[in-house]
C-alpha cells in the first residue's frame, strides 16, 4: 500500500509539473492525489507497520500492536491536526490576498509609479530591482511582481530592455521573499510552523538575499541591453487616480508589516492578526468608497446593489482562490507521506548518504549539499511541496540554521528557471517570455545570485 501512495504522489507531482504542457492546472492533480493518498491510508490503515507523531516530531511506538480501531481513531486525528495547520497558512494567505487586492481597487500602487524619475536604463534597473527586493518582503514576491511588470508595462516601450528588466524583477522579488515570515509562501509556512522566528530569519537572511539580488543586477547594469537612456512613457492615463490610493496603500503595507508584530506580543498564531488587519484595511476601504459598512449583506437584493460598489466584495472575488486550493492539495499530500514515516525515513537516508559539504551543520546530521539541491529542485518543481517535505523530513528545533538555509535556497533557488517560482510563471504570462530565452539570458544571473547569497548565508550563520 505504501508504495501505491508513493506512486499516486510522484504522477501527481509530474502533472504538476509539466502543467504547461498537458494543459491541466496543476490544483487538480494537487486535490486528487490529496484524496486519493488519504483514502489509501484508510483503507490500508491496519497493515502499516509505522506511523509519525507530527507532534513530537518522531515515529510512534508500539504502532504495531494498536487495533484496528484504535489506528483509524488515529488517523482521524492526525487528518484534523494536519487540516488545522493547513488552514492556518490558507487563512493567513486569504487575508494578505485580499488587502493587496483592496490596495488595487483603490489604484494603489499608482503611487510607486512615482519613484521612476530617471530615464537612464542602469538606474531603472537598480529602481526596479530595489523595489521588487523591499515590495517582496511586505506584499510577497508574487504580488509584487505582478504589481513592478504592471507599472513597467506603462513606463517602458521597448520590449528587448522590458524583457530584461522583467528577468531582473523575478530574482530581486525571490530574493526579497526569503528574509521575511510574509513575504514568500514557503517562508509563511516555516514561521507558521514554528521553524523561524522574525527576527533570527531577517538577521540570518538579510545580507544574503540581498548579495542574491544586489550581485545579479550589478553585473547587469554592464550588458550592452542597459546603456544609454530609455524613452519613457509620459502621457496621462486613461484612468483618474484615486484620491485615496497613497492612503490605501500606506494602509494596506503597514496592516501587512503589524502581522509579525501582533503575534510578537500576543502569541497568538499569525493568521489572526491578518484577519484583524484586514478588518481594519476593509472598515476604512468601506468609508472611503462611501459604500455600505458591512462586509455581508443578507438581503439579496441589497447585496447585490452593495457588491457593485463595495471594496471589500470586489477584492474577494479578485483573489487567486485556485492557488488556495493548490496548497491544500499539496500540504495535505505531503502529511499523508509524513504520517506514514516515509518523509522520516527519506530524510535519515539523505543524512546518512550525502557527504558532507561545509562543518556549521555538521552538529545537525545535515549537509549543505542536501539543502542547496533543495534550492536547484525548487527551479525545477514547485517550491511548496519541497519545503513542506522538508518539514516533516527535519526535526530541528526552531531558529536552527537548517531552517533558515531551507528558507533561503526554496525562495531563491526558484529563479534559476522561469517556471520555478510563481513570481516567474506570471511574469511570463503578463510579457509572455519565453523558457529559453530566460534560461539563456538570465539563469545565470540568478545561478551566480543564488551561489553568493549561499556563500553569504555560511559566513552569517557563525554569528548567530
Amino acid at each position: 500500500m505504501e508504495a501505491a501512495i508513493i506512486l499516486v504522489f510522484v504522477v501527481g507531482y509530474l502533472a504538476i509539473t509539466l502543467e504547461h504542457s498537458i494543459k491541466i492546472d496543476k490544483l487538480i492533480p494537487a486535490l486528487v492525489m490529496m484524496a486519493i493518498c488519504w483514502a489509501l491510508i484508510s483503507l490500508g490503515i491496519e497493515t502499516f507497520p509505522q506511523w509519525f507523531d507530527s507532534a513530537n516530531h518522531t515515529l510512534l511506538e508500539g504502532f504495531g500492536a494498536f487495533s484496528g480501531e484504535e489506528k483509524m481513531h488515529l488517523m482521524e486525528e492526525t487528518l484534523l491536526h494536519h487540516l488545522g495547520k493547513t488552514a492556518e497558512i490558507l487563512v493567513f494567505l486569504l487575508g494578505a490576498m485580499t488587502i493587496v487586492e483592496i490596495i488595487d481597487y483603490f489604484d494603489g500602487f499608482s503611487t510607486i509609479k512615482d519613484f521612476v524619475k530617471t530615464k537612464k536604463k542602469t538606474k531603472i534597473l537598480w529602481v526596479f530591482s530595489i523595489l521588487a527586493f523591499t515590495l517582496s518582503a511586505i506584499i510577497d514576491n508574487l504580488t509584487a511582481t505582478i504589481v513592478l511588470i504592471s507599472i513597467l508595462q506603462k513606463i517602458v516601450k521597448d520590449r528587448d530592455t522590458r524583457l530584461y528588466l522583467a528577468g531582473l524583477i523575478i530574482i530581486a522579488a525571490n530574493a526579497g521573499g526569503a528574509w521575511s515570515p510574509i513575504g514568500d509562501v514557503t517562508t509563511t509556512m516555516l514561521w507558521i510552523g514554528k521553524k523561524v522566528s522574525t527576527g533570527h530569519l531577517i538577521g540570518y537572511l538579510l545580507v544574503p538575499s540581498f548579495l542574491c539580488m544586489a550581485v545579479p543586477t550589478f553585473i547587469a547594469s554592464f550588458l550592452p541591453i542597459f546603456k544609454g537612456e530609455l524613452d519613457v512613457e509620459t502621457q496621462v492615463e486613461e484612468k483618474k487616480k484615486s484620491r485615496f490610493s497613497a492612503t490605501m496603500l500606506y494602509l494596506g503595507l503597514g496592516a501587512i508589516v503589524f502581522v509579525p508584530i501582533f503575534k510578537m506580543i500576543t502569541h497568538l498564531p499569525p493568521y489572526v492578526g491578518m484577519m484583524l488587519s484586514l478588518g481594519v484595511v476593509a472598515v476604512f476601504a468601506e468609508v472611503y468608497s462611501s459604500s455600505k459598512f458591512s462586509m455581508t449583506v443578507f438581503d439579496s437584493e441589497e447585496s447585490d446593489t452593495h457588491a457593485l460598489h463595495s471594496p471589500v466584495h470586489h477584492s474577494l472575488s479578485k483573489i487567486e482562490l485556485p492557488s488556495i486550493l493548490f496548497f491544500l492539495g499539496i500540504l495535505m499530500t505531503v502529511a499523508a507521506l509524513e504520517s506514514l514515516g516515509i518523509l522520516f525515513e527519506f530524510a535519515t537516508t539523505l543524512k546518512e548518504g550525502m557527504p558532507m559539504l561545509g562543518t556549521e551543520l555538521h552538529h545537525t546530521g545535515v549537509s549543505d549539499l542536501v539543502i542547496l539541491l533543495l534550492g536547484v529542485g525548487s527551479a525545477v518543481i514547485d517550491n511548496v511541496p519541497l519545503v513542506a517535505a522538508s518539514l516533516g523530513m527535519f526535526s530541528e528545533p526552531m531558529d536552527n540554521e537548517l531552517w533558515h538555509f531551507v528558507a533561503y535556497s526554496a525562495g531563491t533557488g526558484g529563479s534559476m528557471l522561469i517556471i520555478g517560482s510563481a513570481a516567474g510563471v506570471v511574469a511570463m504570462g503578463m510579457e509572455k517570455i519565453d523558457f529559453f530565452w530566460y534560461f539563456k539570458k538570465i539563469s545565470w544571473l540568478a545561478l551566480i545570485g543564488f551561489l553568493v547569497g549561499a556563500a553569504a548565508f555560511m559566513v552569517t550563520r557563525t554569528l548567530f
